[in-house]
């Protein structure tokens, strides 16, 4: 009991020192930055690294509270996310099959196929320099019992209904991010981005736009084709 009791409060310790960070955004806040001469700085500027993207979904039960929605949406501003993309969509029932076909045959598949097709889901790209596990973290364990003792402030924890309805989602890799950005932003060209808009939004300055809900370098209008 003391042991479980010692994770709970290591666990809420972790998410809370993740939201104490200032909600400011400029490109020291995205990766570790120190003085560098010259040479150094532009061999870091062309790391493909610096920044890792990752999928998240905000799940048709969130969505259909204005607030909580709202409330996810300032999660990730105030972790320090930048959003580079964001739509709103309505998830047809063959594509949830497809999206989810790894867990095929799984007691819980049809059940969640049928939720994630019942209503409109919101999908972000967001960046970080470690935003896979950053958002994880934010998210909280998939089992909302656990995540209500575990890390009673992570946005399961905070808003999840069931195991199922458990508001969100989010890559577990690079690999499936890769794979889950090009499912729900086709368009989107990753090579690209890192080529074009990366470097511009790693090294700032970055302007959030209230208007598209998304971040772009402050001194270009947006995010440019995908």
């Amino acid at each position: 009991m003391r042991a479980r009791e010692e994770r709970g409060i290591l666990a809420r310790s972790q998410f809370l020192s993740i939201q104490s960070s200032s909600s400011r955004i400029d490109g020291s806040t995205l990766w570790d930055r120190r003085p560098y001469e010259r040479s150094e700085m532009t061999s870091i500027l062309r790391s493909p690294q610096a920044l890792q993207l990752t999928l998240a979904l905000i799940k048709p039960d969130a969505v259909a509270h204005p607030l909580i929605l709202e409330a996810v949406h300032q999660q990730i501003l105030s972790n320090k996310f930048l959003i580079v993309r964001m739509r709103e969509l309505l998830w047809r029932k063959e594509e949830c099959q497809q999206f989810y076909k790894e867990h095929e045959g799984r007691f819980f598949y049809q059940r969640l196929v049928e939720f994630m097709a019942s209503g409109p889901i919101r999908a972000y790209i967001l960046a970080h320099k470690d935003a896979i596990q950053l958002w994880r973290t934010l998210m909280g364990p998939t089992r909302v019992f656990r995540a209500r003792h575990v890390a009673p402030d992570s946005i399961r924890g905070s808003f999840g209904l069931t195991d199922t309805r458990n508001t969100t989602h989010g890559s577990d890799s690079v690999v499936s991010a890769s794979r889950e950005i090009a499912a729900f932003f086709p368009d989107f060209s990753e090579q690209r981005w890192y080529e074009e808009e990366e470097p511009q939004l790693r090294c700032g300055p970055v302007r959030y736009s209230p208007e598209g809900g998304i971040h772009c370098a402050a001194r270009t209008g947006g995010p440019g084709p995908a």
